[in-house]
């Protein structure tokens, strides 16, 4: 059962995925899927860790923006709970990630691109605010989402005109 919805996403949010979009291009410059996360402090604004794909770069699976942004925020602060922290993140969590997320106890998800085919926060599954869980985190969809599908977009048709061409070739 999903709680209500948030207030709209604040400037802050809007702002830090600007940036999370910035980390997507890092990710897509290095052959990696164009996903981009910061977590921040919700009260301050501080960012504590930000990250983006290195799954094919470092050959892990778990190589994800999201995942290793947590991963870094809990090193920084020295809490694997991130209650007061935003995560904000270009595309929809998957499953791992979003078990990551209640498990950290992120006190807020913002991201933009829904994904349709491994999405579990609100696409294929809703794991952020499911109440059988013992944390529940407040979600906001959409924010900046024709971008941040765009740019995933624009990377997968470039990697199938490369592969074309390269059959092609």
């Amino acid at each position: 059962m999903r709680q209500p919805e948030p207030p709209q996403p604040t400037e802050t949010d809007v702002a830090m995925m600007r940036q999370a979009i910035e980390l997507a291009q890092q990710s897509a410059d290095a052959g990696e899927v164009p996903v981009g996360a910061i977590v921040y402090d919700t009260q301050t604004g501080e960012i504590i860790a930000q990250a983006h794909n290195t799954r094919e770069m470092h050959n892990n699976p778990a190589g994800h923006a999201e995942f290793s942004a947590i991963q870094n925020a809990c090193k920084a602060i020295n809490d694997w709970r991130l209650n007061h922290c935003t995560l904000v993140v270009t595309l929809e969590p998957c499953p791992m990630c979003a078990g990551l997320i209640v498990n950290a106890r992120v006190g807020r998800l913002i991201y933009g691109a829904s994904d349709p085919k491994a999405g579990a926060v609100r696409s294929l599954y809703e794991l952020c605010d499911d109440t059988r869980l013992n944390h529940r985190c407040q979600i906001h969809a959409g924010v900046l989402q024709d971008e941040c599908a765009q740019q995933l977009s624009s990377f997968f048709q470039n990697l199938r005109a490369q592969r074309k061409a390269s059959k092609d070739g």
